[in-house]
């Protein structure tokens, strides 16, 4: 490289330096603000060209969003308050807003992606707060949380006829995923959305405990979401979209630690067949916006968990999200039926995504399509893509009202997770377990995908009304629980668990204020899957074990 070149890129990696600042807008915990920004795309509004598939998203000078309500216009800057700051601006400290969350379960645990918190009956809160500095490239966020849950004692899973025998205990032996955590009060301070990193121009390098999403979805995400705590990782990321001859793209790469939650996950379980050991993941997310096309954005994301007694020592060890996708790149040449992949002991997943904006319509589509398995080869790919798949479909459209500033927002999402009917002739496992990894693809007692759960179905429709910040809408859904382990439990037409839910949202905005809040009227239809038949008995006409179940959830943040 000549010295003119060096001398160049010396002087933009410089002032990218001097830019560079990593404060994040924290998954889910703001996620009315994280939504208004989202509408920015659909209204032509931002210009910061961001995906909102790799999440947390970063606030900077040359990541800016910007938002207008009956309290003045604001920006992402405006969630901090300075305390101090160097005459060059290389150096400051903000103080970060104070978020409360609280949720009460009226009859039992019910809803997903609200981080730290755990699955609880009776009332449960979360508060954080912390601060932001920065030092020249370096940058320091620190903003813990604390949950506290009464985590009142509520009707469990049970294994009387006609379950068959050990297969409570068995599903909750493939996975860490208890349905109460303990008896008693439950309470846990962790590091929260807390993260040190060097910022230098697009890209940072750092550690964090920051949770993260990725992919399209609003309800759910195949691989990342903020349905568990966050959890300790190394990561190495883009802060913007860095521009290239063709296109724009977005990366993280990261290698983390994943936590056991402590708790059995069934009071039914006979054997305990987990390990004592704490797993290693290794993951990666990469969105491409192709010049030609600016509202299209396409990406993939790959994941694997193991246990470090399994980790190896290689390169491909330490980061197996670069090694080959078929199967057949790890047979053993002198044993073809040998498959070094499974041998590693190692859970593998993977993922293609899309969103495209179109700021005409005020609209926007997109779709997740993820496997948990790896296909043997390209044909095998083309003769059953459906294979240990699951999928996620979503449509979203905002219509203009009288006033410029007001719109009804429409949005549609369907996730299937259910096995597909090669489970007929094909082994595949059900999502988020493992025979091997026993734990299973969770943190802390809770997956780190689709909220919703193993073998879990799900289709929601939201409609409101939006104004900046403030919405007023209805959000109407259907969930169905675990069908993958009902059809190996008791299988019968008439025992699937199905949630219909019905929630009133009410985010607002006063002064300093920011609100979100929503009521959730929840008729669990076969509650546990239980069946009781009616006397005299008829196959239809049985004693319904349908209940009802209120949540509440408020969130009120105080922004400086």
């Amino acid at each position: 490289m000549k010295n003119k070149e060096i001398l160049t890129l010396v002087f933009f990696l410089s002032i990218g330096v001097f830019q560079a600042i990593a404060q994040t807008l924290p998954v889910g915990q703001l996620q009315n603000i994280e939504d208004a920004y989202r509408r920015q795309q659909l209204l032509g509004n931002d210009t910061s060209k961001t995906s909102f598939m790799i999440r947390p998203i970063y606030m900077s000078d040359v990541n800016q969003f910007d938002l207008a309500d009956d309290e003045g216009t604001f920006s992402t800057h405006d969630f901090r308050k300075q305390l101090y700051g160097s005459g060059s601006g290389k150096t400051a400290l903000y103080a970060l807003p104070v978020i409360w969350q609280q949720q009460y379960n009226t009859h039992h645990p019910y809803g997903w992606n609200d981080g730290a918190m755990v699955p609880a009956k009776g009332y449960q809160t979360l508060i954080t707060a912390g601060f932001y500095a920065k030092v020249g490239p370096l940058s320091i966020q620190f903003k813990p949380e604390f949950v506290f849950a009464q985590n009142k004692d509520f009707v469990e899973i049970s294994e009387p006829a006609p379950f068959k025998p050990n297969v409570v205990g068995g599903m909750y032996n493939y996975i860490d995923l208890p349905e109460k955590f303990g008896n008693g009060a439950y309470s846990k301070f962790n590091w929260g959305q807390s993260s040190i990193r060097l910022n230098v121009g697009p890209m940072s390098l750092g550690l964090s405990n920051e949770n993260l999403w990725w992919g399209p979805g609003v309800r759910n995400s195949l691989l990342m979401s903020n349905n568990a705590s966050g959890f300790k990782h190394l990561t190495l990321n883009t802060i913007r979209p860095v521009n290239t001859p063709i296109g724009s793209f977005e990366v993280q790469l990261i290698s983390g630690k994943l936590e056991k939650s402590g708790y059995p996950g069934s009071q039914y379980i006979k054997s305990n067949v987990k390990p004592n050991d704490w797993r290693y993941l290794s993951g990666l997310a990469f969105v491409f916006n192709p010049k030609w096309v600016p509202g299209l954005y396409l990406g993939f994301d790959r994941s694997y968990a193991l246990y470090s007694k399994d980790l190896g020592h290689g390169f491909f060890d330490y980061f197996p999200v670069f090694s080959a996708l078929e199967k057949a790149a790890y047979d053993d040449p002198n044993n073809p039926n040998y498959d070094f992949e499974d041998a590693k002991n190692r859970d593998q997943y993977f993922s293609l995504f899309a969103r495209w904006v179109m700021p005409e319509s005020h609209a926007e589509v997109y779709a997740q399509y993820g496997k948990t398995d790896h296909n043997k080869n390209l044909r095998d790919i083309l003769l059953e893509p459906e294979s240990s798949r699951a999928y996620i479909l979503g449509f979203r459209k905002l219509v203009p009202l009288a006033k410029s500033d007001e719109y009804i927002q429409v949005g549609l999402e369907v996730t299937q997770m259910e096995k597909s009917p090669t489970k007929e002739i094909r082994s595949g496992g059900t999502w988020y377990t493992h025979s091997q990894v026993r734990d299973g693809y969770t943190n802390n007692g809770q997956v780190l995908g689709a909220g919703i759960g193993p073998g879990s179905n799900l289709q929601s429709l939201d409609i409101s009304w939006v104004k900046g910040l403030k919405k007023i809408g209805l959000q109407l859904e259907r969930l169905v629980n675990n069908n993958d382990w009902m059809y190996r439990a008791a299988p019968s037409i008439r025992r699937h668990w199905v949630d219909l839910s019905a929630t009133g949202k009410f985010d607002w905005t006063y002064k300093n204020f920011v609100l979100n809040s929503q009521l959730t009227y929840v008729r669990s239809l076969n509650y546990q899957y239980v069946v009781k038949e009616a006397v005299p008995a008829d196959f239809w006409n049985y004693d319904f074990q349908d209940v009802n179940n209120f949540q509440l959830r408020v969130g009120l943040m105080y922004r400086w």
